[in-house]
């Protein structure tokens, strides 16, 4: 199956969104820039938590940059794995914990 609805030569377009709404996406990406500058926190930990992020939100554009960005900065598989189990223990606990309005709701009407 080569035909896909993700085009990894799409994440190249990004900038454009500004086309349909200057304003809007001008301000995203200074506020999107300015996240990654650094602060509290190095441009390489922004990086590895932007990849975690990337695989909870399931983005692969985000994946693939983050992936090089990650590559650029140093950053080795090991802590790009690392970084991704992390993310995936708070989305399953985050689902998991969800499971007690279940228990009580059931609680509640099985009584």
């Amino acid at each position: 199956m080569s035909d896909s609805y993700y085009d990894p030569k799409d994440l190249r377009k990004f900038p454009k969104i500004t086309d349909w709404s200057e304003e809007l996406g001008t301000k995203f990406f200074d506020y999107y820039g300015k996240v990654f500058e650094k602060g509290a926190l190095s441009e390489r930990e922004k990086s590895l938590i932007a990849l975690a992020v990337s695989h909870v939100v399931k983005c692969p554009y985000c994946i693939d940059a983050y992936t090089q960005d990650g590559l650029q900065r140093g950053i080795t598989k090991e802590e790009m794995m690392e970084a991704v189990h992390t993310g995936a223990a708070i989305e399953s606990g985050a689902t998991l914990v969800h499971a007690t309005q279940m228990m009580k709701k059931y609680d509640k009407l099985s009584h």
